[in-house]
């Protein structure tokens, strides 16, 4: 019995060792899934020296979440800016 009750405490650890692995591979695979966790295995295509803008366009791929956010963070304030101008054209002086 005295033996049995010293190896409990190593049986508990080895249990939560194995479900601590179990949780970080769970979490590992939900941000890939997310796109928050960069996939190295995954290759970028790069676009040729000669390509046109639609080209360059499609073979751009961010890699994390926050890029694309920024890329489309980009965006919204590059459209804020040529509406602003458009008003101000529009508007008689």
């Amino acid at each position: 019995m005295a033996l049995r009750h010293r190896q409990r405490g190593w049986l508990g650890l080895v249990v939560i060792l194995v479900a601590l692995v179990i949780v970080a591979l769970t979490a590992r695979t939900a941000l890939k899934q997310y796109g928050l966790l960069d996939d190295s295995s995954k290759a970028r295509s790069v676009a040729k020296p000669g390509a046109n803008e639609v080209e360059q366009a499609a073979a751009v791929t961010p890699g994390s979440a926050l890029e694309r956010a920024r890329g489309v963070q980009d965006m919204v304030k590059q459209g804020a800016a040529e509406q602003d101008k458009r008003i101000d054209e529009a508007i008689p002086k």
